[in-house]
């Protein structure tokens, strides 16, 4: 069976071993792959799957792709905890070794220039989410809340309950601009994503903040300590924090993703 070389980062040379547990994309132990004073930690992947043409098959299968991502992702953690890798993304595929050392030759200056910028850096994410409460209960008097007593009664109802969705995604808006003020003081670099799409993401509630922050290691605990300040007490506000995660919202595509 032929063998492709699957990349997942590039990074300065480590200074222990990847975990011996540790199995990447398709069940292979990811290796270190060095050439030029850099590494490139890689590992083998079936060419019947990983091939220009199955391989785009592959990437419309979502249960291959979440399980193919889950690997990838295994490795770029286990790296993270041990260096600041820059990674690649997903399905970077290459025929064999000489291919990789080409892809490292010809973007030798994008990898040294950004694990530069990079270097002792972590990625955080930070989400917020309006989550209206449910509709209050009617007062005495008015009856079931499933069976309003007349249409009026409907429809008072019914703008009662808009006014305090309006009011929390409002309130949730004005909670996300502060807080991405008092986190981008304490970060070195920040990047605002487009909101999740809540069909997609199932998360529930209406996303307001997607921002990822660039944040030196030892300054982590400070950054989260301001987080947790400002988010107390906030009532129908939901805050998502994610990381310490590889900067992947602060790599700057090269081309180097080239597939076989």
């Amino acid at each position: 069976m032929t063998e492709l070389r699957y990349v997942y980062a590039i990074c300065e040379p480590l200074g222990a071993r990847l975990p011996a547990e540790l199995t990447g994309v398709a069940g292979d132990r990811p290796h270190m792959f060095p050439h030029l004073g850099l590494v490139a930690v890689v590992s083998h992947v079936p060419e019947r799957d990983f091939a220009e043409k199955p391989l785009r098959a592959h990437l419309e299968d979502l249960d291959w792709l979440t399980e193919t991502a889950r690997a990838h992702e295994r490795v770029i953690h286990a790296l993270t905890a041990l260096t600041t890798p820059l990674p690649l993304r997903l399905a970077t595929v290459f025929r064999d070794d000489t291919g990789v050392r080409v892809m490292m030759e010809e973007q030798e200056a994008h990898f040294r220039d950004t694990l530069n910028r990079l270097r002792g850096r972590v990625e955080w994410g930070v989400k917020v989410y309006a989550e209206p409460e449910p509709d209050a209960e009617p007062a005495a008097g008015d009856g079931p809340r499933s069976k309003p007593a007349s249409g009026r009664d409907y429809l008072r109802q019914r703008r009662r309950s808009v006014m305090a969705r309006e009011d929390t995604w409002q309130r949730a808006e004005r909670f996300a601009d502060r807080l991405h003020d008092a986190l981008s003081a304490h970060a070195e670099r920040t990047r605002l994503h487009p909101p999740q799409n809540p069909v997609l993401s199932s998360a529930p509630g209406q996303n307001v903040l997607n921002a990822a922050y660039l944040v030196p290691r030892p300054r982590s605990e400070e950054f989260m300590d301001v987080l947790d300040h400002i988010k107390s007490g906030e009532r129908g506000i939901r805050i998502e924090l994610t990381g310490p995660w590889a900067a992947y919202s602060f790599v700057e595509s090269s081309g180097a993703e080239a597939g076989t």
